[in-house]
């Protein structure tokens, strides 16, 4: 029997720490005999990749950036998602066009107008309908107050050219996700990233179980 494949992203600020959860519920769909596709943006393709490491490290304006991701993302859509979806598998996918809207949107100031231009042009003609705008069926939000994710960010690793931005920037990145959400409340589900590591993965774990999509304690709580 054939499976509708899902298409998931995960979205918050840096910090959030949302990616140390992708993998458990990676793990939890493959557990259920689902094909996972595990991916992130920027980044997902060769080009893509290769757009991200621009991205992340040369400085530019705010339109060269929300371009520069733009492109990454159509060839991620043609090369992988969109296939992915056509065979059924679960897409679970760090980052997508939400962020593009917190990030050079709110985060930079950019105008949202040329951004939704471009989301419509990017993510349309590659689903089987080709007036279909693609966008995730799920975007699980981490939220968490800048604050807090700043703190974090000041254990880790040398920071990229986005991470390295002033506790201001973040907090108009974290406003830019709450605007998103409160714009496609059906499409989102936000998730309380303040809390212990295991109150959060039980928070994922009461989201996918509602939807049907897994089982309760379906997953390991990533450790």
């Amino acid at each position: 029997m054939s499976r509708t494949g899902l298409f998931i992203s995960f979205e918050g600020i840096d910090g959030a720490g949302k990616s140390s959860h992708i993998k458990a519920l990676a793990d939890a769909f493959s557990a259920q005999g689902r094909e996972v596709v595990l991916t992130r943006e920027p980044g997902g393709t060769p080009l893509a990749e290769k757009l991200r490491a621009l991205l992340l490290g040369d400085a530019m304006d705010p339109l060269t950036e929300a371009l520069l991701a733009f492109a990454g993302r159509r060839d991620h859509l043609v090369q992988v998602i969109e296939p992915a979806l056509a065979r059924g598998d679960v897409v679970l996918c760090d980052r997508f066009t939400d962020a593009t809207f917190a990030y050079q949107g709110a985060g930079r100031g950019f105008d949202r107008a040329p951004l939704a231009q471009l989301e419509r042009l990017v993510q349309t003609g590659v689903a089987p309908d080709p007036a279909q705008l693609r966008e995730p069926d799920l975007t699980v939000w981490f939220d968490l107050p800048a604050e807090v994710a700043a703190e974090r960010l000041s254990h880790a690793r040398l920071p990229d050219r986005f991470e390295a931005q002033p506790l201001e920037f973040f907090r108009r990145v974290a406003q830019g996700y709450a605007d998103r959400a409160g714009a496609a409340p059906q499409r989102f589900a936000r998730i309380d990233a303040n809390h212990a590591r295991a109150l959060v993965w039980q928070q994922l774990e009461a989201v996918f179980a509602q939807r049907g999509w897994l089982p309760a304690a379906a997953g390991q709580d990533p450790q």
